[in-house]
C-alpha cells in the first residue's frame, strides 16, 4: 500500500464506518497519547523499566499503526499530501545530512 492509498483508505473508513473526523486538536491529543503508549512499550522492552502485569502483551507494531492512523487523519483533515511531504523531507535530509552522520565520530 502506498502512502497515498493509505490516506484514501483512512478517509474511506472515516466516511463509511465513522461519523466524522475528530477535530484537529482532539486528533493531536490522541496522537500524543498513542506515542506515549509506544514509549511505554519501548521503555520496558529496551530500557530499564519492567512490564507491569498484562503490559507485556502490548503489541509494539499495533501501537505504531495507531500512530500512523492518527497522523494520516491529521494529514487528511489539514490537506497535507503525505507522499509529497515525505519526498520533500527526504530531499531536505539528503541535502543537509549527506555526510553529516558519516563524519560523526560519535557514531563509530
Amino acid at each position: 500500500m502506498t502512502i497515498e492509498e493509505a490516506q484514501a483508505e483512512v478517509d474511506r473508513w472515516i466516511n463509511t464506518k465513522g461519523v466524522r473526523y475528530f477535530n484537529e486538536l482532539t486528533n493531536m491529543t490522541i496522537l500524543t497519547e498513542e506515542v506515549g503508549e509506544l514509549a511505554r512499550i519501548m521503555a520496558r522492552r529496551f530500557g530499564e523499566q519492567s512490564f507491569k502485569g498484562a503490559e507485556s502483551e502490548l503489541d509494539m507494531a499495533d501501537e505504531m499503526a495507531d500512530i500512523l492512523w492518527v497522523l494520516i487523519c491529521l494529514a487528511n483533515q489539514t490537506g497535507v499530501d503525505l507522499t509529497e511531504a515525505f519526498k520533500k523531507n527526504m530531499e531536505k535530509k539528503t541535502k543537509r545530512d549527506s555526510s553529516r552522520h558519516k563524519d560523526n565520530k560519535k557514531l563509530f
